[in-house]
């Protein structure tokens, strides 16, 4: 690959790292503080665990992104998965805004020539550009697990963190005038 194209791919999976952190913020700050720990079932996860679990992961995969395994010896992921009662909205968002900063702290140290470079994950040869990928689609679908689960628990207090339902038309009519120079960003 190019390193134009190397760039290019390193600024777009940090803008797309950014969209899923404001698309997580956007679901937590709608929380009630006991949202963070309301689970749906006995098998399903409270957004607090879902955040534990992410950004344990986050912590793991990018640390030292470049020069050791992603899968650290300090990672103790089953115990993501548990949380005790003294737990609180607080260390859940310290939790959550520590470990983007390892995140794009590894993103933004990337050079265009490492993405074809080997990394591993739990002793397995990944390219830079795989190990990424494979986070990117990792982080994607807990950010939308966090979504959802907000989502129900807020029902209709819910604020919308796109498109309203049935306002497809009325967002489009309003990209079009911007297109058209009828209105400035």
């Amino acid at each position: 690959m190019s390193a134009e194209v190397n760039k290019h791919y390193v600024e777009e999976v940090r803008r797309q790292l950014e969209g899923y952190k404001r698309l997580g913020e956007g679901a937590l700050v709608q929380l009630r503080d006991e949202d963070f720990f309301a689970t749906l079932d006995v098998e399903s996860n409270s957004i607090a665990i879902i955040v534990k679990h992410i950004t344990g992961n986050m912590r793991s995969r990018f640390t030292d992104f470049l020069t050791t395994d992603g899968e650290k010896p300090s990672r103790h992921r089953d115990q993501e998965f548990e949380l005790t009662p003294a737990i609180t909205r607080a260390e859940v968002m310290q939790w959550w805004d520590n470990g983007w900063v390892v995140v794009f702290s590894a993103i933004d140290s990337l050079k265009p020539d490492d993405l074809m470079r080997t990394v591993t994950i739990r002793n397995e040869p990944h390219t830079v550009l795989q190990a990424v990928n494979r986070q990117l689609a990792h982080y994607a679908l807990h950010v939308g697990q966090l979504v959802f689960l907000a989502k129900h628990l807020r029902s209709s207090e819910w604020k919308t963190l796109s498109i309203a339902r049935g306002k497809s038309q009325d967002f489009q009519a309003v990209v079009d005038k911007y297109d058209k120079g009828i209105l400035r960003k």
